[in-house]
């Protein structure tokens, strides 16, 4: 059975205004009889298609044949449909990323203005958005104070205790892999279908053309010239042609719009303080993760890569930099119980940014509660350390790494929350880094949001931020039905917040900062990494995955040893391999 063992105060450290706290789950495999007898509902079955790895010498007619293998990909989906069953609370607590970037931007507006003079702030750009902002607050003190009295109180709620169904776990984790290409193929076509037949309505006219894309340049070219007034005329023509409901140009208007007008205001600051339910929000992100192919493929494309370097491994150790719900591992533990021989002894340090509130590490927390149980069901010895602080300010002590093990560092669509050296003289980014390279991982697995609206100055972040998720409403024009109340959430609680953060916001408030694979690939290797070239095979594999099962404008492409994600030409996501350089 898996053991909880009691929190200690080892190796968290936060603010002194954070209480010390620690989780550690732990399950060594063993079952109450003694392994000899597993119970059916608990074992796996296994065929031809369950081995390991099968390399193929013979050519084939299409790509990734050659490669074949039970991927476990669909995991990450019933992992989701697991938790929104299971876990009541769910609907009472706020989405884990938004909370801890909230705390992250409301903790440096505080650092800002208390030191306003520091050396290692970089002074902001616009002195007109901080004067709007600070006055905003002013004006709102007394509601934030009872927001933040608020989420105290839920912070300091006790979770209730989580019961596991076999029959569900039947229903939802061991489907076959022919089960899940056809559910694949069925909620694939008539999704296409009726995002077409939602474009043409009969009985509406024509609506007016309107050039939106110019509309919102000239509207931002306005607001940074601090002319007020045609900005104002410019958002009201905005909002008369834009919709969250209409198309996606539309929709991508309603949202830019919605930024400026919040820049105009100065209340950009407190985008993350207002949203749904973590429950909505993981309906939302499985509608986006079964449409979009990005996340699922990158969580394919290196736990196959895991799995395949694990390979007569007897421990296995992965730190996570920022792994939120966890939702990349159950994929993992699933292929690891099949290893032949026997999986290997899993260690898992979960770290992300602190949760507002009492209990700053409890989230984590729950996820290593939630991967612990996925272990114990599939047999794979577990063991989950729980870290929630600014990722600059772990040390390697706190990583617990020992002899022996395999150690996998890995960081997922993350990094770019972390400052870099456009907020503060000594970058907080390449900190994380360096701290990578002193454990010395036998592999660090990257993967990166590729964006080109990191600049100070406003208009052109702008303009590059328009570009990028122009890309992103289009896609799910094409793949969502327009009516999707899914897809209506992800647009307004994932794509809006992001856009009314790099619009919206300035200074240290401004926590999403990307940049692209190339330039993360300078930082690598300037931080003493060596890129290590990709895995053919696996490489051909997820493109055929992708050009079987997604929408024929998805692309994935490699360019100087990274794999490349993107939609109609435009790169949105990559990943890549590195290894400490040693010379």
């Amino acid at each position: 059975m898996a053991m909880y063992l009691s929190q200690t105060n080892d190796n968290f450290q936060l603010n002194s205004v954070f209480p010390q706290e620690n989780h550690i789950f732990t399950y060594n495999g063993s079952s109450s009889d003694g392994g000899n007898n597993i119970p059916a509902e608990y074992s796996v079955p296994m065929n031809e298609s369950s081995s390991p790895v099968e390399y193929s010498s013979s050519s084939s007619s299409s790509e990734g044949e050659s490669f074949r293998e039970k991927d476990h990909s669909d995991a990450m989906l019933k992992f989701i449909s697991q938790m929104l069953m299971e876990e009541e609370d769910l609907g009472n607590k706020p989405c884990m990323l938004h909370d801890c970037l909230a705390l992250q931007a409301t903790e440096k507006s505080l650092f800002d203005v208390l030191n306003t003079n520091d050396d290692d702030e970089t002074p902001d750009i616009s002195s007109y958005s901080r004067v709007k902002k600070n006055r905003y607050r002013e004006d709102t003190d007394g509601s934030s104070r009872d927001d933040r009295r608020s989420n105290k109180q839920l912070a300091d709620d006790k979770f209730s205790d989580e019961s596991v169904t076999l029959e569900m776990y039947d229903k939802v984790l061991l489907c076959s892999v022919l089960e899940l290409e056809q559910v694949e193929s069925r909620d694939k076509k008539p999704s296409m279908k009726q995002s077409s037949r939602g474009s043409k309505k009969k009985g509406i006219p024509a609506k007016e053309a309107v050039d939106h894309r110019t509309l919102l340049t000239q509207c931002a070219q306005a607001v940074a010239s601090n002319e007020t007034r045609t900005a104002t005329e410019l958002l009201s023509q905005i909002k008369r042609h834009s919709s969250p409901h209409g198309d996606g140009t539309e929709r991508l208007a309603h949202y830019f719009a919605g930024a400026l007008e919040a820049r105009l205001a100065g209340t950009g600051g407190t985008f993350y303080s207002r949203g749904i339910s973590a429950a909505e929000i993981l309906k939302a992100y499985k509608t986006y993760i079964t449409a979009c192919p990005f996340r699922k493929m990158s969580n394919l494309y290196a736990n196959k890569t895991i799995k395949k370097l694990a390979d007569g491994a007897t421990a296995l150790h992965i730190v996570d930099f920022g792994i939120l719900y966890g939702f990349q591992w159950p994929c993992l533990i699933h292929a690891l119980s099949e290893r032949p021989g026997g999986p290997p002894k899993l260690r898992i340090t979960g770290i992300d940014f602190p949760q507002p509130g009492l209990r700053p590490a409890a989230r984590v927390g729950d996820t290593g509660r939630r991967l612990a149980k996925y272990c114990e069901r599939f047999r794979v010895p577990f063991e989950y350390n729980a870290i929630a602080q600014k990722w600059d300010t772990i040390k390697i002590e706190d990583l617990k790494i020992e002899r022996n093990e395999l150690l996998v560092v890995n960081s997922l669509y993350r990094l770019h929350n972390v400052p870099d050296e456009t907020v503060m003289v000594n970058s907080p980014r390449d900190t994380v880094l360096e701290l990578i390279k002193k454990v010395n991982p036998d592999l660090f697995i990257h993967g990166v949001v590729n964006g080109t609206y990191n600049t100070p100055f406003f208009t052109t972040r702008f303009r590059e931020a328009l570009y990028q998720y122009s890309s992103l409403f289009d896609m799910f024009d094409a793949t969502v039905p327009r009516e999707d109340r899914n897809r209506m959430r992800f647009e307004e609680e994932v794509l809006g917040k992001d856009v009314m953060n790099i619009i919206a916001c300035e200074g240290t408030e401004r926590v999403d900062r990307p940049e692209t694979y190339k330039q993360w690939g300078v930082r690598s290797a300037r931080a003493g990494f060596d890129q290590v070239p990709l895995d053919r095979d696996i490489l051909k594999y997820v493109r055929s995955k992708v050009k079987k099962n997604y929408h024929k404008d998805f692309s994935v492409d490699e360019d100087g040893k990274w794999m490349l994600q993107g939609w109609k030409g435009r790169v949105v996501h990559a990943i890549s391999y590195w290894k400490p350089s040693h010379n």
